[in-house]
């Protein structure tokens, strides 16, 4: 924990204050998650770390069901990082139309394949800062690929369901995802960092949804400021 903090303090990072209060509320809004979501897991379809790498990368702007009705035949045609670096790109494209941006995709997913064979020998790099080498891939992706294939817990993961139902726990009051990952991070135990994140995405899709949020049925209603039941 104190390479942790130490790393928070070289990126800036100063901590926000919760109060015990706010700390055992937290806890109890984390075991409830856990009751209510025990076998969380990743919803990105995947079978290893250069699918799930590929995964993320889709899932920009894109929601996780469209990109896993995509993902099957794009590995079934290019299941490796060799074979993805040599597909022509106009055809990688093609695949990953209907994710959005997919120009960018397709050159990121490319390029990170590419750079996968070249400098790691065909296998995603396990290490944080070599994770963030690889096109594409920026903290949120390297987050999740880290934490959901190695068990290795260096931050929370933070979308769009996340940040919003945060806030509305009042964890947060910041809007950027760097800083409501650090509130996130002061707040919570490491021990559940990597679970945090999917049974928030979890709920914000099942129940705290953004246009009708059901909070007659919220099993952290009770917890949180923002209800109205």
């Amino acid at each position: 924990m104190a390479a942790k903090k130490k790393a928070a303090k070289k990126r800036g990072y100063r901590p926000r204050r919760y109060t015990r209060e706010q700390r055992m509320r937290a806890a109890r809004v984390v075991q409830r998650l856990y009751e209510t979501y025990p076998d969380v897991e990743c919803a990105l379809t995947h079978r290893n770390a250069f699918e799930l790498t590929a995964a993320t990368i889709l899932s920009a702007q894109c929601t996780d069901e469209r990109v896993n009705m995509v993902t099957p035949e794009l590995f079934q045609r290019w299941p490796t990082p060799a074979a993805m670096a040599r597909a022509p790109m106009a055809e990688l494209e093609d695949a990953v139309h209907s994710t959005g941006f997919f120009r960018n995709k397709a050159k990121s997913l490319q390029g990170m394949a590419e750079r996968v064979g070249e400098v790691y020998g065909g296998e995603i790099p396990q290490a944080m800062d070599d994770l963030l080498t690889l096109p594409g891939v920026a903290r949120k992706t390297a987050n999740v690929v880290r934490g959901v294939i190695w068990g290795l817990a260096d931050g929370v993961v933070v979308d769009t369901h996340v940040k919003r139902i945060s806030a509305l726990l009042g964890w947060t009051k910041r809007t950027a995802p760097e800083q409501v990952e650090r509130d996130l991070v002061a707040l919570h135990p490491e021990e559940v960092w990597i679970d945090l994140s999917h049974m928030l995405i979890h709920h914000g899709r099942q129940v705290c949804i953004a246009r009708r949020p059901r909070c007659g049925e919220c099993p952290l209603a009770k917890d949180c400021p923002s209800a109205v039941v």
